[in-house]
């Protein structure tokens, strides 16, 4: 698990490595001027003093915002500073900065069968972070590749679990196509099972492109637009039956013209070829009784 790590603030440590530093130079310049060999002693001062100060200065890391760094001290896994500016850490631990700044991923163009069996392509875009550097960084061997991966396996788990639409499946709750925000969710709700091992959450997905494949794209649109065709030619015959229907009632309440079963026929049959023809019917004027 991810653990905070408190360094030291940078600028107490760059004093303190300028005065020791200072310290093994006015050493170093007071042997000379004495014009002496200086004695085993001092020189071993001398380079204690400057070694020391190469370790404060070795110490030093700055950290941009949203940036983190992890520390391991031969191996051994010691924290992560997030805080920002110039910190001082333990010199002799390795560092690994991550990125904790929200990134964009748009998956390229999957070719997948949905639940019908129908092949079509999908793509998202992605947009995910680092939330828990311990498991970005020990969990998984590279988590940029990591995340790519899970995303595309995701993507392809989605498209297969529902239809593209509910032409095939009447019954289906979700589709692909018209699913909206509930395709979102889940797909966002599979990434982030997914990548939660690697310490990543996702703050947002979404479909960016989402059509049959090229070798069905033209038959699905013919059954599409078939389909279409279907629904308003039904519409239109339910509409044209309810309005028939109303002129007999209305003709018959009134009292305007009898009407035999025969003249109903006829009349039905004239009403049905107006309201239900694609073309505007030519009337024909008709100056002797119904049976000429």
């Amino acid at each position: 698990m991810e653990k905070l790590y408190r360094g030291m603030p940078g600028f107490t440590a760059v004093l303190a490595g300028l005065l020791l530093f200072a310290a093994g130079l006015y050493l170093m310049i007071t042997e000379v001027g004495n014009h002496t060999d200086p004695s085993a002693g001092v020189v071993i001062m001398m380079i204690l003093l400057f070694l020391a100060s190469a370790m404060v200065f070795r110490g030093l890391i700055i950290i941009q915002p949203n940036y983190a760094v992890t520390l391991t001290f031969f191996g051994k896994y010691v924290g992560t500073v997030k805080e920002n500016g110039l910190i001082f850490v333990n010199p002799l631990c390795a560092r690994l900065k991550v990125s904790l700044r929200s990134k964009s991923l748009e998956s390229t163009k999957l070719k997948v069968n949905d639940k019908m069996g129908n092949p079509i392509e999908i793509a998202a875009v992605i947009l995910w972070q680092v939330q828990d550097t311990y498991k970005a960084v020990f969990e998984v061997v590279n988590f940029n590749d990591y995340m790519t991966n899970q995303s595309e396996a995701a993507i392809r788990h989605l498209a297969s679990s529902y239809p593209y639409d509910s032409i095939e499946d009447e019954h289906a709750s979700i589709t692909l196509r018209d699913g909206g925000d509930k395709v979102f969710e889940l797909l966002e709700a599979e990434l982030n099972e997914r990548l939660s091992k690697a310490g990543i959450v996702i703050t947002e997905a979404r479909i960016s492109h989402l059509a049959y494949a090229a070798e069905i794209a033209g038959a699905m649109l013919q059954r599409q637009q078939a389909t279409a065709i279907v629904a308003a030619r039904s519409k239109i015959v339910e509409g044209a039956v309810g309005m028939v229907e109303m002129a007999l009632e209305m003709l018959s309440k009134k009292q305007i013209v009898e009407l035999d079963e025969d003249k109903k026929a006829t009349m039905v049959s004239n009403l049905m070829v107006v309201l239900c023809g694609e073309k505007a019917a030519t009337p024909v004027l008709n100056t002797g009784t119904l049976y000429q």
